[in-house]
């Protein structure tokens, strides 16, 4: 006798391994913005990536506390993106403090728009609150400000930001795609009957286009 195909996933379980990418992105980000603050040019760069990395803990407090209500281990929740996420860091590793803060602002916003369009397929509840703690926040408006500020004073600056920020939204949809495509209820959330695949390819260009657009207002070429 065949096996028997496995039940689908519960509403509770998609959203619980959405919220486990979720943390572990959050926890990263508050270990790499942290590590990255000391090489800020002044002591109030420094304090502005501290503050924004102080709030990446909190949105992975919220994230934990959720699993942890939803009787979910939140470091189980995790771990099936430890390797996937921390191999994107390795290979997207800042060469200076404008590199450092221009990765900050294209993974905060690319992951912002995967997350929530990913919980656009899940229950209401689960939506209000993807958006709660992934919407674009003061923190990403400061790194943008960061950035203007960086490219009028030195507008030399803007091709090299510029391959650096193709780079890495060329990273960041990869990793998006191996996430939508890996994890057993991500992927079927964004399948919704159809073909997972194409369902993926059509987000990670919308992500793309999303990207271009604000790397047009920076002034730069996406």
């Amino acid at each position: 006798m065949g096996t028997s195909p496995d039940p689908p996933a519960s509403a509770d379980q998609l959203a619980a391994e959405l919220f486990g990418a979720m943390a572990y992105g959050e926890l990263s980000a508050f270990g790499r913005l942290s590590f990255d603050s000391r090489y800020a040019p002044t002591l109030h760069d420094r304090s502005v990536l501290a503050k924004i990395a102080v709030g990446a803990y909190g949105n992975f407090a919220l994230l934990s506390d959720r699993l942890s209500e939803m009787g979910i281990d939140p470091e189980e929740a995790m771990l099936p993106f430890q390797r996937s996420f921390d191999h994107f860091h390795e290979r997207t590793k800042p060469g200076d403090w404008l590199e450092s803060v221009m990765k900050a602002y294209v993974i905060d916003t690319v992951s912002s728009d995967f997350y929530r369009a990913v919980a656009g397929f899940l229950d209401a509840g689960t939506q209000q609150f993807v958006e709660r703690v992934a919407s674009p926040d003061q923190a990403t408006e400061v790194l943008r400000v960061l950035l203007r500020r960086a490219l009028a004073d030195d507008p030399r600056l803007a091709s090299r930001l510029a391959l650096w920020g193709r780079r890495l939204v060329g990273e960041a949809l990869t990793q998006a795609q191996r996430v939508g495509m890996e994890h057993p209820r991500v992927g079927p959330t964004l399948k919704n009957g159809g073909d997972a695949r194409a369902a993926v390819r059509k987000l990670t260009g919308e992500l793309a286009e999303r990207h271009a657009r604000r790397m047009t207002e920076l002034g730069l070429t996406a």
